[in-house]
């Protein structure tokens, strides 16, 4: 699991040399009997690429993990559509970024259409950022997650948590208690919203100054800095910290599996954007607009909606998701009760009706400066 999974960077700098350095290049698109795929991690593991190599013996399958967003965007706005057939990505760029740009291209919505009939409720109806504006379907969700903080429910309740919200880490009897995971953009965003701003919309002078206190007051009532979630939720267990700043499902369902359930993800009951405090991921698969495009590419999308399939996704390796397939009675089976309590599956519902959808920082350019600053003081 990289460190980084949910550390989205607004700007990558990749030069079209370095791009040529190591990459598969043009003998991937030459070929048609192979499929390239660029994704968070997850699908890229045995569990998932095994079956599907064994179901196509004489294909290459090859699948590259991404650091960020923007990091495989780059990758495609810098030529590599040539390279790649799917790409995996959180829900903004495929209707924002991606489809604008002519990076991907529609899905066959007689194919896939009535895979979101099975759906959990929020993703059957269908889901909007699948589509684009004039009715193209261009993409397929599967992992999501509520990504706020965590807390040791031994230390602090989840009434009390929820309650507070994010108002918790400002509260000077928490001075010390915590840590703050470094995944840098999601902390943006949940500072604005602890000092009850947008941040998805763009920030003014006055804005800009109560990030500035709360990330400073953020960064020093801290006990700990780290990008490992392991070394977090160790901090947690062993009673170094009381909470930490940034986390979800996503990084408290490792320790929840191994029985650690005082380990639990917080949504905020309230917030300051239509009354939201949460913030929910939900990644999306699109078809690369490759001019040479493998015939594999959709055959791929449709194979990871097989429940089998859909599990493994869903539990791939390092940490542990729901998957929108969850729906579907014949992929919910799949989950024992333990499973199914590592990614709080019994509020799950609950606390996605009280996120916002993640977005793109409208100011981060401005706040990554302010936010640098406050965590190096």
């Amino acid at each position: 699991m990289r460190m980084t999974r949910r550390d989205f960077n607004k700007t990558v700098g990749l030069s079209v040399a370095a791009l040529a350095c190591g990459l598969p290049g043009k003998v991937f698109a030459a070929d048609k009997n192979e499929l390239n795929i660029l994704c968070w991690e997850g699908y890229n593991t045995d569990d998932v690429l095994g079956p599907f190599r064994k179901a196509h013996p004489k294909a290459t399958v090859r699948a590259e993990s991404g650091t960020s967003d923007p990091d495989m965007i780059n990758k495609l706005r810098a030529g590599e559509v040539k390279v790649w057939d799917l790409i995996n990505v959180n829900q903004p760029w495929a209707r924002n970024q991606l489809m604008p740009e002519g990076l991907i291209k529609p899905l066959d919505k007689a194919r896939f259409l009535p895979f979101f009939e099975k759906m959990s409720p929020e993703f059957k109806k269908p889901y909007p950022l699948a589509f684009a504006d004039n009715g193209n379907l261009i993409g397929m969700p599967q992992r999501y997650g509520p990504f706020s903080f965590v807390v040791n429910t031994d230390k602090i309740s989840r009434k009390t948590a929820e309650e507070q919200g994010w108002k918790l880490f400002l509260d000077p009897k928490m001075k010390g208690r915590y840590g703050i995971l470094t995944y840098d953009n999601w902390n943006i965003i949940h500072m604005c919203l602890t000092g009850g701003l947008n941040p998805f919309k763009p920030l003014d002078a006055a804005g800009m100054e109560t990030f500035k206190k709360t990330a400073i007051q953020i960064f020093g009532g801290s006990k700990m800095l780290s990008d490992d979630l392991v070394a977090m939720n160790t901090a947690l267990i062993n009673g170094e910290i009381d909470a930490y700043f940034t986390g979800g499902t996503y990084t408290a369902s490792p320790a929840r599996l191994d029985g650690l359930t005082n380990v639990l993800a917080i949504t905020p009951q309230s917030g300051p954007v239509d009354g939201k405090g949460g913030v929910a991921w939900i990644e999306l698969t699109s078809l690369v607009n490759n001019p040479t495009p493998s015939p594999l590419a959709e055959d791929f999308l449709e194979f990871v909606q097989k429940p089998e399939i859909c599990k493994a996704v869903g539990f791939a390796e390092g940490t542990y998701n729901p998957v929108s397939q969850m729906g579907n009675p014949e992929v919910f089976k799949l989950w024992n009760a333990e499973e199914l309590d590592a990614i709080q599956w019994g509020t799950l519902e609950e606390e996605m009706s009280r996120c916002l959808e993640y977005d793109v920082v409208a100011s981060y350019d401005e706040l990554i400066k302010i936010y640098s600053a406050a965590k190096r003081a």
